[in-house]
């Protein structure tokens, strides 16, 4: 209209400004995914805990401390299942809503779940949305330069395996309710509060995170076998990883179709399971204050549902702080590899000791190369293994240091509660529980970079890697 004056106003500046972080966060997405990842883990433990602080998550109506909202945060999100608080008498029904939410967005992976939104929307995937999603199912593409698909999933599979991520999730989680309801219901609870606690129970057993909604935890369900095996079903297929569902769900039965890394994690982690079932009992028979007490049949199932446990499941019959110290190692060791890769379970994962055994192997037998299942696993595979396991156990060594410094607590209890952090296990001694707030932020630190992964984590700090044209002369040091 003539007479008037025209401005620029603060909405273009800011509409601007909006665009301009969009592109920024776009081009982070496709350069750099373990980046992006630690950012969005991050803003999303913030987001929960701001919401874990809000006086209506607390059953007493107060707000939570700042630490323990925080504490909680992280271990929601990265579907570990260590507390500082109470879980079953602390929260209120909307905080074990936000726990429950927490879980499955943890669970399934954040750049997985960004993916699937995205292909739910825009009914199809993009290169970019497929080079995000694929970095979750193969760490080696969290660094720059050419990755070898045949590795894992491919680019041009994303699409389906995105929805195998989220079919099996909702069914598996589903199955695993209805088969819970009755055994909570023989629990004796009620049919109102056990009809939440059955899908609060599926979604923290597939995920592997362990909390439980009910005072006393399993202790209903010591001898509930039904209930314990469904929990060990649901861990088990949670901890093998959505590449190896999806790989399942294509090929079945067809052994020679499977994928290597297919083969590798299942046959790693069946023999982890029954070689800590059989190490558990042959440790903790006798101990009166654990599996002595029970009879023949008791002693070994729950030795069978303690390997499995501590593997990633974070569930426990049995008081974790009277287990004899021989069977905290063995737990600490399990606990240590954890799961597969691509999985919700957390430490070094079982293919990177099957990928460091087969290595071992082929050089006590002198041979030039790794092999296994009529396949060749690559040297920068190798290195990646080797790097995960130094990082692992350096983060260790580091958080149990500093905690063990600010708790004076006994040694071995504080090295078992950090491995169980870092392999995001959820098994504590007690001391977790009772950690001053200091050393609270340092197993928070630690959780986080144990769900992050030691791939990404390296990767997103390091610089970009940069092309050599050139190498240096050879010469070997003595090693061994």
């Amino acid at each position: 209209m003539a007479g008037e004056v025209s401005t620029p106003g603060p909405a273009r500046a800011l509409g601007t400004w909006i665009a301009r972080f969009a592109r920024d966060i776009r081009d982070l997405s496709t350069a750099s995914p373990a980046r992006f990842a630690v950012l969005v883990f991050t803003a999303l433990i913030l987001v929960f805990t701001g919401l874990l602080s809000l006086p209506a998550a607390a059953a007493d109506g107060r707000a939570t401390p700042f630490v323990d909202a925080l504490f909680t945060a992280v271990s929601t999100v990265c579907v570990t299942g260590l507390a500082t608080v109470d879980m079953a008498a602390h929260w209120s029904a909307f905080g074990h809503v936000i726990i429950y939410v927490g879980v499955n967005v943890g669970g399934m992976g954040v750049l997985t779940l960004a993916s699937i939104m995205g292909l739910v929307i825009s009914k199809r995937l993009g290169l970019r949305a497929k080079l995000i999603a694929a970095s979750d199912t193969n760490p080696l593409r969290a660094h720059a330069g050419p990755v070898n698909e045949g590795q894992t999933v491919r680019l041009g599979e994303v699409g389906q395996l995105l929805r195998t991520v989220a079919l099996s999730t909702l069914v598996i989680e589903a199955v695993i309710s209805v088969l819970l309801y009755p055994s909570i219901l023989l629990a004796g609870i009620d049919p109102l509060t056990a009809l939440w606690q059955a899908p609060y129970y599926a979604a923290m057993s597939f995920t592997n995170t362990g909390f439980t909604p009910n005072p006393g935890g399993l202790a209903p369900f010591a001898h509930d076998y039904v209930f314990l095996t469904t929990l060990m079903v649901s861990v088990f297929l949670g901890s093998i990883g959505f590449p190896v569902i999806y790989t399942l769900a294509r090929h079945r039965w067809h052994v020679r179709r499977w994928s290597l890394h297919a083969k590798l994690t299942l046959i790693t982690t069946v023999v982890l399971f029954l070689a800590g079932a059989v190490v558990f009992l042959t440790l903790e028979y006798a101990n009166p204050k654990t599996f002595g007490s029970m009879d023949a049949f008791d002693t070994t199932f729950q030795s069978f549902f303690l390997s499995a446990m501590t593997r990633s499941g974070g569930f426990s019959v049995v008081n974790i702080g009277d287990l004899n110290g021989s069977s905290l190692v063995v737990g600490s060791m399990l606990m240590f590899v954890g799961g597969g890769s691509a999985s919700t379970a957390g430490g070094i994962k079982v293919t990177t000791l099957a990928v460091l055994a087969l290595a071992v192997w082929s050089e006590a037998r002198g041979r030039p190369s790794v092999n296994a299942f009529g396949r060749r696993i690559p040297s920068d595979v190798q290195r990646v293994a080797l790097s995960v396991v130094a990082w692992g156990a350096t983060i260790v060594a580091a958080s149990t240091i500093t905690i063990a410094q600010i708790t004076q607590a006994p040694i071995a209890d504080v090295l078992f509660d950090v491995i169980s952090a870092f392999g995001t296990v959820g098994l504590s001694t007690g001391l977790t529980a009772e950690l001053p707030d200091p050393a609270a932020y340092v197993m928070a630190v630690t959780i986080f970079m144990g769900r992050i992964g030691t791939v990404t984590l390296a990767a997103a700090v390091a610089a970009s890697s940069r092309s050599q044209l050139y190498t240096f002369p050879t010469e070997r040091p003595i090693v061994g």
